[in-house]
């Protein structure tokens, strides 16, 4: 049996080669060739972007997709757009990340204790995935999160994760519905199989630079996703 470090490589090498999405493969690569011009001479990636982190991570950062000019030119979960500004710096804080700016795959980041994807591989159009692409990157997740075998907590970025890491439940057979589990920033929840979850405005620009979402907010919750992880079973 493949270790968990390798299965989750060989996981992200065939997510990179994912084509399950018409729309959102024409919509990343159309991005990539046209370009935005404050990166007009960067090669794009444009292809499904892969995780990023910790093998060993008992504390899983759950996002909704790819940005386009972030994640989709640079390949890494949150690198590259002002999600990432936002997040590495509270990451580096809390003590997961190796230091607070991430900018490119090739930048030095490494993450410890921590693994970073999304429920949505590829950036959508206006941020917004379809029903059927949700469903499509559903499998994704579930292998990802059998190969995390030290996984504690799953911190849930914006409603659309809390709700992709519910449905991964409902595939699993563990939970047959949602009652009494409702989206909220800071609300704690003990999952069926004992995960627990940690729901979490997203760091989007829209949040962060109206203020619903501040850093002192932010990173509490990363702290307290620390202290979940690290306490006894």
């Amino acid at each position: 049996m493949l270790s968990g470090a390798a299965s989750l490589k060989d996981l992200n090498a065939r997510i990179i080669q994912c084509e399950r999405c018409p729309r959102l493969r024409a919509y990343c690569a159309r991005i990539a060739q046209v370009r935005r011009r404050l990166y007009k001479d960067q090669e794009y990636w444009g292809r499904p972007v892969p995780s990023f982190g910790d093998p060993q991570a008992r504390v899983l950062a759950l996002g909704l997709a790819p940005g386009a000019h972030g994640s989709n030119r640079t390949g890494r979960p949150f690198t590259g757009d002002g999600s990432g500004a936002f997040l590495f710096p509270v990451l580096y804080e809390a003590g997961f990340a190796s230091q607070p700016d991430a900018v490119a795959r090739d930048d030095g980041m490494t993450l410890t204790g921590l693994w970073i994807t999304s429920v949505v591989r590829c950036a959508p159009p206006a941020n917004k995935p379809a029903p059927e692409e949700l469903r499509n990157c559903a499998p994704w997740l579930d292998e990802e999160m059998e190969l995390l075998r030290k996984l504690r907590v799953v911190v849930c970025l914006g409603r659309i994760a809390f709700d992709g890491l519910l449905a991964h439940l409902r595939r699993r057979g563990l939970m047959m519905n949602r009652a009494g589990l409702v989206f909220g920033h800071g609300a704690e929840y003990t999952l069926p199989g004992g995960l627990r979850a940690i729901a979490s405005y997203h760091p989007s620009l829209q949040n962060t630079n109206t203020g619903k979402l501040t850093r002192a907010m932010f990173l509490k919750i990363f702290r307290r996703a620390r202290q979940l992880a690290e306490s006894p079973p």
